[in-house]
């Protein structure tokens, strides 16, 4: 039997330090990009659901991690101080009997841990996946946004020019209309001297210009007894160029209100395009926020990938545990062997306990305070509040891995790398 007490090879992604620097921040780091996600959705109330959704599963399953490595580090503590010394005392006086019922028990401590170490595993999963389906989300809800405001802006570009036109065309029709009215005027001068010049000539006609108001009843009383073929045909001519100046007055009266109709009709309309492009949201944020779920989803699948790696230690521990249970039908022959099986699997669980105790803070989520943000509707704040509130976080989400902690990780690998290297030789 290998005296060996390593779980995993030396070289385990687990005893990386720059895979435990990446993963100590990674409850904060999520809460951060969960939080810039949130606040740069505030103008798409859909999209901000399914944050809010999502960031309250991170949070549980968060917790559920940190309460699973609390769980491992119990039962290693349980197999070390307690099962192992119970199990060596039997097999020291050849009690098979009770040697099984603690192999047993430790038996279903191990299941225990795996079954859910697997649940573990599928939630984040889930949660991966749902993170995906929100950057699709986003991914089309952008598209959608620019392209209505792409149509939207185009939309009050063609109105504003319908209305140029519809207002140009109006100005042309009032401008013939006082043209035709000016004439009308002119025409009527005309008329009425026509009339007053046969009637300061026939006593007849001065009475009835006298006494009739209307010059159309005056004209018609002329026209039914001049005798004068002259005054006949110019009151005639007279009378069928007011005619024709007075439909041309019906006629532009029309094209005016037609034209009156297409402004305020268009004028509303270029209303509304700009009521509905300063309603559609911006959505220059957008990029940012599929950026964030985008290193959401890193790291959630790097944690899954590490409860995947919890649950082949677990399992290497499960063979190292068992290792001798098939001495114990020869006990008598092959205690020593037993009993040195026993003690490799013993310092493998001290050390499965030190590896989930030194990681047991990258999952250590203060949800009062990381997931305080999920209290407050971003669309409610003002935009003085909002620039705030996200100069704050992108401050904190900057500071993660500054130049001088990212030189100092590559100089601590280098030192590693060289120790290897100095105790191979």
């Amino acid at each position: 039997m290998s005296s060996d007490t390593a779980v995993v090879p030396s070289n385990h992604q687990m005893d990386s330090p720059d895979f435990i620097r990446d993963l100590l921040p990674a409850a904060e780091k999520t809460a951060l990009l969960y939080n810039i996600s949130y606040l740069c959705l505030a103008k798409f109330p859909s999209l901000e659901r399914i944050i809010r959704a999502n960031a309250v599963e991170a949070q549980m399953l968060f917790s559920s991690s940190e309460a699973l490595l609390l769980l491992c580090v119990s039962t290693s503590d349980n197999m070390v101080k307690t099962l192992f010394p119970m199990l060596k005392a039997a097999v020291k006086k050849n009690n098979p009997l009770v040697a099984v019922k603690f192999l047993a028990k430790a038996n279903q401590w191990i299941h225990d841990i795996i079954k859910e170490v697997e649940k573990i595993v599928d939630d984040y999963k889930k949660l991966n996946i749902g993170v995906a389906t929100v950057t699709s989300d986003v991914i089309s809800t952008k598209e959608e946004t620019e392209d209505k405001k792409r149509k939207l802006t185009k939309e009050e570009e063609i109105l504003h020019n319908y209305v140029k036109e519809y207002n140009m065309k109006l100005s042309g029709i009032q401008s013939a209309l006082n043209e035709v009215n000016r004439k009308i005027h002119d025409a009527d001068t005309e008329l009425r001297e026509l009339v007053n010049g046969i009637a300061s000539r026939n006593k007849k006609f001065g009475i009835v210009a006298a006494v009739v108001p209307f010059l159309g009843l005056i004209i018609n009383a002329i026209q039914k007894g001049v005798n004068n073929p002259g005054d006949s045909a110019a009151i005639e001519l007279a009378k069928n160029k007011m005619n024709q100046l007075q439909q041309d007055k019906t006629r532009l009266s029309k094209n005016e209100w037609e034209a009156q109709s297409e402004v305020m009709k268009s004028q509303m309309e270029l209303t509304r395009a700009k009521f509905d492009l300063g309603s559609v949201p911006d959505p220059v944020h957008l990029a940012e926020v599929q950026t964030c779920l985008t290193r959401i989803q890193k790291i959630l699948l790097q944690l899954r990938s590490f409860w995947e790696k919890i649950g082949v230690m677990v399992t290497n521990l499960q063979q190292k545990t068992f290792a001798g249970e098939d001495l114990i039908d020869v006990l008598s022959d092959f205690k020593e062997e037993f009993l040195d099986s026993l003690q490799v699997a013993e310092e493998a669980w001290k050390t499965f306990s030190g590896r989930c105790q030194s990681v047991m803070g990258m999952f250590s989520v203060q949800s009062k305070d990381a997931y305080k943000f999920l209290e407050t509707s971003p669309s409610s704040l003002t935009q003085k509040e909002w620039q705030e509130m996200y100069d704050a976080v992108t401050a904190k989400l900057h500071s993660f891995y500054p130049a001088l902690e990212a030189k100092q990780a590559i100089e601590d690998q280098q030192a590693i790398e060289d120790q290897q290297v100095a105790e191979s030789s």
